[in-house]
């Protein structure tokens, strides 16, 4: 269950430290790790039922398998959605308490949404995995990023394994806009967006950084982690709009290129910033 006030007063700071190597972590009974998947929604009434279907069948697959543990739970952020979505999030929760939320005071945009699920993760030490609520990333490929974490990363990040879908300007885009964030200082991940494991440890690195918005996929290489990658096929959305207009893609493309001046504190941040309501976890 989610304490606002008594995690506030918990303070971590391991700053810029390197790792230590870590013992890779045993496929066993004995040893099973609370996962949080994180899923950022706006306006996601059309996609939620297959979503929830789909993350709610992979979490179960992975307790079986000794990957996560039974108090494992989905994290649904509702990013000041107009729609049913928070309410269709509440009545999941009350069936299958598997399903749970944060509702945010008002919207907020994509990467502050999904800082604040990791920040509940990390408040409840757990590992999380973001997935976006569209179903575009392969919810499949989680089982390959939870192995690689097992193995020992701190940090797998889901790879789009081609871009023969894209049209030829789409391509040229990509490509152009990568090299643009790396002229800025920003080192990407080439095709990886927020699809991500991140453990408690670099949950804790990344609670370093405050502040809204902030452009994560060029945060996660500046932790002192190697990340590790898994490749996938990214698919159509499953329902319902993107909601990443141009407006929103241009400021993103901002935030990238300021992500390679931003400094960590050293002091981490602290959770529930944004949030008005929060299921029980």
């Amino acid at each position: 269950m989610c304490d606002i006030e008594s995690e506030r007063e918990i303070a971590y700071n391991e700053g810029a430290k390197k790792a230590a190597p870590q013992p890779a972590r045993p496929l066993s009974e004995d040893f099973m790790e609370k996962y949080f998947i994180v899923v950022p929604c706006y306006n996601e009434e059309e996609v939620l039922p297959e979503t929830m279907k789909r993350l709610g069948e992979k979490l179960v697959s992975l307790q079986e398998r000794g990957l996560a543990s039974e108090d494992s739970r989905i994290l649904f952020v509702d990013d000041g959605s107009a729609d049913r979505t928070w309410e269709m999030i509440k009545q999941a929760h009350e069936a299958y308490p598997i399903f749970t939320g944060l509702s945010l005071d008002q919207n907020r945009g994509h990467q502050t949404a999904l800082t604040e699920g990791l920040m509940a993760a990390r408040a409840e030490r757990a590992v999380s995995v973001s997935i976006d609520a569209d179903l575009q990333d392969d919810v499949d490929a989680i089982d390959a990023i939870a192995e690689k974490h097992a193995a020992g990363a701190h940090i797998v990040c889901g790879v789009r394994a081609s871009r023969q879908t894209d049209t030829f300007m789409k391509r040229f885009t990509a490509r152009a806009y990568y090299r643009l964030m790396r002229f800025f200082g920003s080192n990407l991940i080439y095709d990886h967006a927020d699809f991500r494991l991140m453990d408690p440890e670099a949950l804790d690195r990344l609670a370093l950084y405050h502040g809204d918005d902030l452009f994560l996929r060029g945060l996660i290489t500046r932790l002192g982690f190697p990340c590790e990658t898994v490749s996938y096929d990214r698919a159509e959305r499953f329902a319902g709009e993107s909601k990443y207009t141009l407006k929103k893609m241009l400021k993103l493309a901002l935030k990238g290129m300021e992500s390679g001046r931003t400094k960590p504190m050293s002091v981490p941040r602290e959770p529930y910033g944004h949030t008005r309501e929060a299921l029980e976890f």
